[in-house]
Formats: C-alpha cells, sequence, structure tokens
C-alpha cells in the first residue's frame, strides 16, 4: 500500500547521498529462532518447516469484529521476538508472516517499538489475519487510527511523522498472538514473522544502475490481465481494474508450479477466465482498507500454498533485481508514476504493482504487467532508468502538480520454503534470510 502523501521518509539532513537508504530485514523463520523470545502459551515446533502453535491457552479476547458486527470469545496464547536492533535508526517499517489458520483460527501481529530516545511506541497492530473468511472466521484487517503524535500506521506501514524532529525507531519486538475457538484444540501455525527497517530519503530522482548479470534473463512467469477482470466481484475493491496486487500474486505463485484447486475456485462464476485472480483477490482483501494491495496480506496469501514463503521488503537498485532474477526468483514491484514518466505503460498510477520477470539485454526491464487489456499483452518491455526512478523514489509530483509519496523500492518475494542453494545466496544477498 502507498505511503500516505507527506508521509516523511528521511532523517539526515540535505547532504543526504541519494543512494543512502539503509534497509534492514528480519525474520523469525528457524526452531532455534522461535525458542528465544517470551512465550505465553506458544510452543516451537521442529520439523521439515518449523513455526510456532498454541500449546495452551493462556488469554482469553471478547472480539467485536467491526466488519461482521459479531462478537465472538477466543482463546490465545502469545510470544514476544527478543528485541531486535535497527543497524540504523528507522523511519519506516513493514512487518509480513507467514502462517497456517484453519478455519475457527487467526493471528495478530503487533510491532513494540523503542524511539531512539529510549521512549516506547504504543503496541501497534500491523495485521489482524486468517486465510479464509468463512462463517468461523474474522474477517482479516488492518487497524486505522493508531498514532502516538510522533509515528502512525498507515494500513500496513509504520512510519515516523516526521523525520527532521524524530525520534527515529531504534530497536523493536514483533509480538505474535495466536487466537482460536475456545475448546477447539485448534491452533495457527506461523512459520516466518519479520519486519523491513528503513530509512529511505526524500527523493525524487535515483541515479540509474548500470546493468549487469540479468541482462538477457527473462523467467517463464504466467502472464495474467487485471483488466480483464473489470466489474467482476465489486465487493472486493471494486473488481478487476483495482486487482494489480493479487493478479502479481498470482502470476508468481503459478510460477513456482502453485496455485488455487478447481475445488476452492467453485465460488467463481464459471464464465470468467483466469478464477484464480478472482480467487487471490478475495482471499488478499483487506476489509478496513476495503482492497486487495495491503502488502503483508499478499505475502501472508502466497503463503498459504504449500511449501511457500513470502516476504516484503525493500531493494536499493534493479541490480538487485538482477540478482533475484538470475537465481530464478521474480520481484513484484511497488511504484506510482504519471504516463508521461514510463514509456509504454500508456497509463498513470497513484500505486500500482507488477511482476518484474527479467530484463533485455540492453538491461531494460520485462514486466508482466496485469494493467493490460489482454493476457497476451502483459508482458512489456521499460526503459531501465524511467522504471527505476518511478519504483525506487520516495517522492513525486502528481498529476495535480502537487508532491506525493513514492515506494521507495517496496516489493514483494515469494520462494520455496526450502530455496535451493543458489536462491539461498540471491536472498541473503539481499538481505533476506
Amino acid at each position: 500500500v502507498p505511503a500516505a502523501p507527506g508521509t516523511a521518509s528521511a532523517g539526515r539532513g540535505p547532504d543526504a547521498a541519494p543512494d543512502d537508504a539503509p534497509v534492514d530485514y528480519h525474520g523469525w523463520t528457524t526452531f532455534a529462532e522461535w525458542l528465544f523470545g517470551a512465550h505465553s502459551g506458544t510452543r516451537p515446533v521442529p520439523g521439515a518447516r518449523p513455526g510456532l502453535q498454541i500449546g495452551r491457552a493462556t488469554g482469553s479476547l471478547d472480539y467485536t469484529d467491526p466488519h461482521t458486527g459479531l462478537t465472538a470469545t477466543w482463546e490465545s496464547a502469545s510470544w514476544t521476538s527478543p528485541a531486535h536492533t535497527v543497524p540504523h535508526p528507522a523511519s519506516e517499517l513493514i512487518a509480513s508472516w507467514n502462517a497456517d489458520t484453519p478455519a475457527g483460527t487467526w493471528i495478530q501481529v503487533e510491532l513494540l517499538g523503542t524511539y531512539t530516545d529510549g521512549t516506547a511506541t504504543p503496541a501497534y497492530v500491523m495485521g489482524r489475519w486468517t486465510a479464509g473468511d468463512g462463517p468461523d472466521d474474522i474477517r482479516r484487517t488492518s487497524v486505522d487510527d493508531q498514532t502516538d503524535g510522533r509515528s502512525s500506521i498507515w494500513t500496513d506501514t509504520f512510519s515516523v511523522d516526521d523525520t527532521s524532529v524524530g525520534p527515529l525507531l531504534a530497536s523493536y519486538q514483533l509480538r505474535l498472538t495466536l487466537f482460536r475457538k475456545p475448546g477447539s484444540g485448534l491452533t495457527p501455525t506461523v512459520w516466518r514473522l519479520g519486519a523491513m527497517a528503513s530509512d529511505i530519503p526524500d527523493r525524487f530522482t535515483v541515479p540509474a544502475s548500470v546493468p549487469g548479470a540479468g541482462a538477457g534473463v527473462e523467467l517463464p512467469v504466467p502472464a495474467y490481465s487485471q483488466n480483464i477482470h473489470k466489474g467482476q466481484y465489486p465487493e472486493y475493491d471494486n473488481g478487476g481494474e483495482a486487482w494489480c496486487s493479487p493478479t502479481s500474486s498470482t502470476m508468481v505463485i503459478e510460477y513456482w508450479g502453485r496455485g488455487p484447486t478447481a475445488e476452492q475456485m467453485a465460488w467463481v462464476d464459471p464464465s470468467y477466465a483466469d478464477p484464480q485472480v478472482d480467487q487471490g483477490a478475495r482471499y488478499t482483501y483487506d476489509y478496513q482498507y476495503e482492497g486487495c494491495g495491503n502488502w503483508p496480506f499478499n505475502a501472508a496469501y502466497a503463503a498459504t500454498y504449500p511449501d511457500m514463503q513470502g516476504v516484503i521488503t525493500r531493494l536499493h537498485s534493479l541490480n538487485d533485481v538482477e540478482t533475484l532474477i538470475t537465481a530464478g526468483i521474480p520481484v513484484i514491484t511497488s511504484q506510482s508514476f504519471l504516463a508521461s514518466e514510463l514509456d509504454g505503460a500508456g497509463y498513470g498510477t497513484s500505486g500500482h504493482l507488477m511482476c518484474l520477470v527479467g530484463f533485455t539485454a540492453e538491461g531494460d526491464v520485462v514486466a508482466n504487467d496485469p494493467a493490460s487489456d489482454s493476457d497476451a499483452a502483459v508482458r512489456n518491455v521499460y526503459k531501465r532508468a524511467q522504471f527505476e526512478t518511478v519504483w525506487l523514489r520516495t517522492k513525486r509530483i502528481n498529476a495535480s502538480g502537487k508532491v506525493s509519496s513514492g515506494s521507495g523500492g517496496v516489493c514483494y518475494l515469494y520462494f520455496p520454503a526450502k530455496p535451493s542453494p543458489r536462491q539461498r545466496r540471491a536472498l541473503a544477498a539481499v538481505g533476506v534470510v
């Protein structure tokens, strides 16, 4: 989700170098990592894919779902991570998670931050999430109106309100609460929990990177159009014209050989092409944001498929994308631009997701852009320097001539639970372990 207009992203003053943009992703995924932290009823589960589950309920919550009006009692257990010190104080943070949530279970992720002046943030809710939307499920949701006057939550993003004044974020813990119907014996299983903390300076342009090892490499990622879904299921963000994020997610999920079954898609009108895109829209939908573009909800959706992981982070340049693509990992990117700023797009957008699948021999970007009128038209080539700017910048002049925000290099990375050695090296090179 694009940051709110006017959100500041820097704290270095006017002499900051445009590429001085620290990014730190930190995750908890291993059995040893789940052992640490503060457990209140949770238990680490060993095995091929270690995780965290409810061992015994230690809490109870009467939760009134703001999207259904229904009140239900849930029992819970919680885990609070060890404190993670950010290598460079951060102005923004985005959490993401991978979990299995059987019907009648859900999870809540909270940020417990410490500012650079030693004071604490509130316990910020970064998401209440469940994979399903059945009668036994809450409606997955972000939480609005969270602020302490120094920082705020914008749907899925923690942001310092004024980085020229501060304070910035020095360290944080993530608190994970697992919920289930009382006495059910069910449990969510969380395989990955992490956050990307960054301090990207205010920048309208970025220096162009030099084409590298990715030049001439293109991955065989399926191509799906969001536009052919216009008017379908308007209860999910007014239909396909807004489904760039789940359409991009669907492309990469299928690239990895995963996807919904015919039974899971039986609710979709059989006359609709590519029903897996409708499936993605329904199950990434954030009932508070009223859209399918919640970044961590998309990563969590990807990880509902067998042995898949999803992470939200930021990258520094298209050279990072080349590192991933040469290892076989496509990259979903978030950008905003005027039609005149990206030749060949034919449209402007205040926030859009597309999937980078490769590079031409000259180093230009090959993108599966879902904002196309047919699946056959999804593959597009965009000029490298133009694309790098609209993706990596944090500030832009919008169609009204006013200053708006940019994503600052946000991306979705989906990859197997057991990456190959080459994939593991590529992910580590961009800070994802």
